[in-house]
C-alpha cells in the first residue's frame, strides 16, 4: 500500500517476492495531489509467517495503503500521597489519579485510541491535503473501509497471488485503519500518513520484507536516515532525468502499528522536511520508555 505513499513459532520460509515495478514519472509539477492506494514505493500489509514474503512482494508491486485500528488498553496512573507526621499539621488529602490518556502505546507496544489520535496532528506551514482516493484526508477507517481496502490491495496485486494474499488478510486480519494527508505551505509537496495495527511480529516481519526488497531490489534509491529509529527506512524511485516530480516512501514498525509516510511533490523533494514529520509521527507512537 504513493499517495493514497513507503504500507504485523517457527513456519515455512516465505515464498520468493514478484518482481517489483517502477512507478511512471508524473509529467508536471502543479497542482500536486495526492494518491489512490496504490503507489511507488515499497509498503506492505500484515500476514502470518508463511506469507511474509508475499505481503512483502506485493508491496513492492503495488505499495498497498496502510491504516491503523483502536486499540482497548488503558494506561492509568496513581499517586499515594503518605500522611504526614503526627506531630505535623493534618495531612493534605491524597492526590487523585491522573487522567488515563486517551491514546498512547503500552509498554508492550500495543497502541489504544482512536486512530485520527495516533495520526500526527497538522503541522504548522502544512493543512490537510487532498483525499486519499476513496478513503478521504482525515479518516479512520470503518470495517467496511478496511475490508475495502483490503480488496483494494488483493486486486492490485498479479491473478495468481490473489488468492493467498487474500487468505493471508484473512489469517492475520487488519484490526483497523487511518489515513491524514497535508499540502505544504508553497502546494509543492504532499504527504500521505498511514497507520496500520495487525499482529506485532506480523507488522516486524513485513517492514523487514519491505526494507530487504526496497534495498537490494535495484529499482529504488535510499532515501534519508530517520534518526533515533533504526527500524524506519525511506526510498524513492529512479525517474528519468528532468524529472519534474518525485516521490519518496517510508516505511516503520513500532509495536502492533505499520507506520507508512508516502511523500509526491516537486523534484528535488524537500528530504529534510520529510524526516521531519516522520520522526514525529514514530515519536507519538513511541512506548513508554522507548528511546526515541
Amino acid at each position: 500500500m504513493s499517495e493514497s505513499a513507503v504500507n504485523p513459532a517457527p513456519a515455512p520460509a516465505p515464498a520468493p517476492a514478484p518482481a517489483p515495478v517502477e512507478p511512471s514519472p508524473v509529467p508536471t509539477p502543479e497542482p500536486v495531489t495526492a494518491a489512490p492506494a496504490s503507489g511507488p514505493a515499497p509498503v506492505s500489509g500484515s500476514a502470518p509467517r508463511a506469507g511474509f514474503a508475499v505481503r512483502a512482494g506485493a508491496a513492492v508491486v503495488a505499495a498497498a495503503l496502510v491504516g491503523v485500528g483502536l486499540g482497548l488498553g488503558i494506561i492509568k496512573v496513581g499517586y499515594d500521597d503518605r500522611p504526614a507526621a503526627q506531630a505535623l499539621p493534618a495531612p493534605a488529602p491524597s492526590a487523585t489519579a491522573s487522567p488515563s490518556p486517551a491514546f498512547g502505546a503500552k509498554s508492550n507496544g500495543s497502541h489504544f485510541g482512536s486512530m485520527r489520535d495516533l495520526l500526527l496532528p497538522v503541522p504548522t506551514g502544512y493543512s490537510l491535503g487532498p483525499d486519499s482516493g476513496a478513503y478521504g484526508n482525515d479518516t479512520e477507517l470503518t470495517e467496511e473501509q478496511r475490508k475495502a481496502w483490503v480488496e483494494d490491495d488483493v486486486r492490485a496485486l498479479p491473478p495468481k497471488l490473489q488468492d493467498l494474499v487474500r487468505k493471508v488478510w484473512q489469517e492475520t486480519p487488519l484490526k483497523g485503519g487511518g489515513v491524514r494527508t497535508m499540502v505544504s505551505g508553497d502546494a509543492g509537496m504532499v504527504v500521505t500518513v498511514w497507520l496500520l495495527q495487525y499482529h506485532q511480529e506480523a507488522v516486524k516481519a513485513d517492514n523487514a520484507w519491505a526494507e530487504a526488497l526496497g534495498s537490494d531490489s535495484g529499482l529504488f534509491r535510499i532515501g534519508p536516515e530517520i534518526p533515533g529509529h533504526a527500524e524506519a527506512h525511506c526510498y524513492l524511485p529512479h525517474l528519468p532525468p528532468g524529472s519534474l516530480v518525485d516521490y519518496l516512501s517510508c516505511s516503520a514498525a513500532e509495536g502492533d502499528l505499520r507506520v507508512v509516510v508516502r511523500v509526491e511533490g516537486v523534484a528535488p523533494l524537500p528530504k529534510d522536511k520529510v524526516v521531519t514529520l516522520f520522526t514525529q509521527q514514530l515519536d507519538r507512537l513511541a512506548r513508554p520508555g522507548a528511546s526515541v
